[in-house]
């Protein structure tokens, strides 16, 4: 599958942002989706992540209770709605997918990778 990430950009603290990952081919209801995150000379982090049909979703407790990922498998899309966001948020985000859904990821979980898109957060 390939994933093609987009809706990153600049925003103030506290504001919100919605990013998009849409996928190629007709097999997307069989990959379980999931964000990735890195900051300038950080290693790349688990962000969130949603099972197949969107059933079951699980979050770093970072983010938990402002991101929310869901997707459309009528779209072929995954979507992070990123809502009170701060400062520590910034990073280049990307989307990947597999056929195994873990319920808390590691990078070499994910077969299938984005380009990235970049978020960044001012104060």
């Amino acid at each position: 599958v390939q994933l093609q990430a987009s809706g990153g950009g600049l925003v103030q603290a506290g504001g919100s942002l919605r990013l998009s990952c849409a996928a190629s081919g007709r097999t997307f209801s069989s990959y379980a989706m999931g964000w990735f995150r890195q900051a300038p000379g950080k290693e790349r982090e688990f962000v969130a992540a949603i099972s197949w049909s969107g059933a079951s979703t699980y979050y770093a407790d970072s983010v938990k209770g402002r991101f929310t990922i869901s997707r459309d498998n009528a779209k072929n899309t995954v979507y992070l709605q990123m809502n009170s966001l701060k400062r520590e948020d910034t990073a280049v985000y990307y989307c990947a997918a597999d056929p195994r859904f873990y319920s808390d990821p590691k990078p070499s979980d994910f077969g299938s990778w984005g380009q990235g898109t970049l978020v960044t957060v001012s104060s």
